[in-house]
């Protein structure tokens, strides 16, 4: 899809696209340049609430370090039981 920008530098984002996306009049949206790559991203309204649950289903670190602390301290120290465990690429 081609837009034309204007002399003021506004853009008009596609009905199309605004209708799939859910973008309001008013919404926020974030500018990011990825190197040549201009790109509008939604502002999630909460942040914290938009993320919560995104790594639920998967191994937790922190559970296996405290796992690790436990046998440790009770003396039976294995090999680092935590090195298995892969961390998702965007955090």
């Amino acid at each position: 899809m081609e837009v034309k920008i204007s002399r003021r530098g506004s853009v008009v984002i596609p009905a199309e696209l605004r209708k799939k996306h859910n973008l309001n009049p008013g919404d926020l949206v974030t500018v990011v340049d990825y190197g040549g790559i201009v790109s509008l991203v939604p502002r999630a309204e909460d942040p914290v609430k938009h993320a919560a649950g995104m790594l639920r289903g998967r191994a937790s670190l922190t559970e296996a370090v405290l796992k690790e602390h436990r046998r440790e301290r009770r003396g039976s120290a294995k090999a680092c039981s935590y090195a298995h465990i892969k961390l998702p690429s965007a955090l």
